[in-house]
């Protein structure tokens, strides 16, 4: 297992829309353990193979405080989302020191392949769910601020050059 670089805005990549994985094979297997690793090294409750330049559709989530509840997905969409939002404050390691509070459905049905290449349908809530959702943006080559009004996201965009140098 590696900890692997981190894409860094405004990298192309991160606007890139991540290829389906076809089947789930020892090399996706290893490619989300050193997901896991850069994860937990960030830290963060999330990542996206792309952040790491990997144009594949895999995400990883764990919300867990004990860092024990790893989720492994691959080619998640949402299937259906809850009607109720929530604010939650969001970030990513590709855009450092600058967060926003974001509205997300506050559950999701996700469909995916997990590690044995299973088709699995699970619901996600609160924290989950909105990594879950987060993870998916970006597999889609979205960002979170995307989710802004273009006078928020240029401050926080502004923001984040100030504090890059």
């Amino acid at each position: 297992m590696t900890i692997r670089p981190l894409l860094q805005w405004p990298d192309k990549r991160l606007r890139t829309v991540a290829a389906d994985v076809a089947s789930v094979t020892d090399a996706e297997r290893a490619i989300w353990d050193d997901m896991i690793d850069t994860m937990d090294r960030v830290p963060g409750v999330g990542l996206g193979a792309n952040q790491i330049g990997v144009m594949q559709r895999l995400a990883v989530v764990d919300t867990s405080e004990a860092r024990d509840k790893r989720i492994r997905m691959a080619n998640p969409v949402v299937i259906d989302a809850s009607a109720v939002m929530r604010e939650y404050d969001e970030a990513s390691p590709c855009l450092p020191g600058v967060s926003a509070k974001i509205s997300r459905p506050r559950g999701v049905k996700v469909q995916y392949l997990d590690e044995t290449g299973a088709e699995v349908t699970r619901d996600f809530v609160g924290l989950e769910a909105v990594s879950v959702q987060h993870q998916i943006d970006h597999l889609a080559g979205k960002m979170y601020f995307d989710n802004l009004s273009k006078t928020r996201r240029d401050m926080l965009l502004r923001r984040a050059r100030k504090l890059g140098g």
